[in-house]
């Protein structure tokens, strides 16, 4: 049987959410102690020319929930407004998002599978995706890219988290 869209993507935006999330407190409680602002944090980058991390922890939502939402809606419009500077707002970002994979229906993901998308980008059609296009080529590797750089802004800034923080809890086969 093939993989359906949804076994590709959900699983693994469940997988991963969570400890994206849980480094975020991390990073809270890690400028806490050290007296240091939301937006001194949040606005910390490994490159000049890179996007803070403030902006990897938005597009980790976006490229989970948001692609989902792009697919059943047929339209991605990437969200260029600047990336909030605290950490209540963005908890907020990644609470719904992971409410909002979680409830995401296998049947109705799959029925979009070749649904045209098309990714809109200062108001022209910069790609056009099917579903399964947008999801598996585009948004997946997005995701891990984003929240691989907010893992590694964390690691750089100094805090104590490991490779488990970020992978979460593996899907394993239940042997009898």
């Amino acid at each position: 049987m093939a993989l359906s869209l949804y076994e590709a993507t959900v699983p693994q935006f469940l997988q991963i959410l969570p400890g994206v999330m849980a480094n975020l407190d991390r990073a809270e409680a890690w400028a806490k102690e050290r007296g240091l602002s939301d937006a001194e944090i949040l606005g910390k980058r490994l490159a000049p020319d890179m996007h803070p991390l403030a902006s990897q922890f938005r597009w980790a939502a976006q490229h989970s929930a948001g692609a989902i939402r792009s697919v059943f809606a047929g339209i991605i419009r990437p969200d260029q407004t600047p990336p909030p500077e605290d950490f209540a707002t963005l908890r907020g970002i990644l609470t719904d998002a992971l409410s909002y994979v979680q409830g995401v229906d296998a049947n109705a993901l799959e029925a979009v599978r070749d649904k045209e998308v098309n990714l809109e980008y200062a108001g022209a059609v910069r790609l056009r995706f099917s579903g399964t296009g947008c999801l598996v080529s585009f948004a997946l590797p997005n995701f891990y890219f984003h929240t691989s750089m907010a893992y590694a802004i964390l690691r750089n800034l100094g805090l104590e988290i490991g490779k488990a923080d970020f992978i979460g809890a593996v899907q394993t086969k239940q042997i009898a």
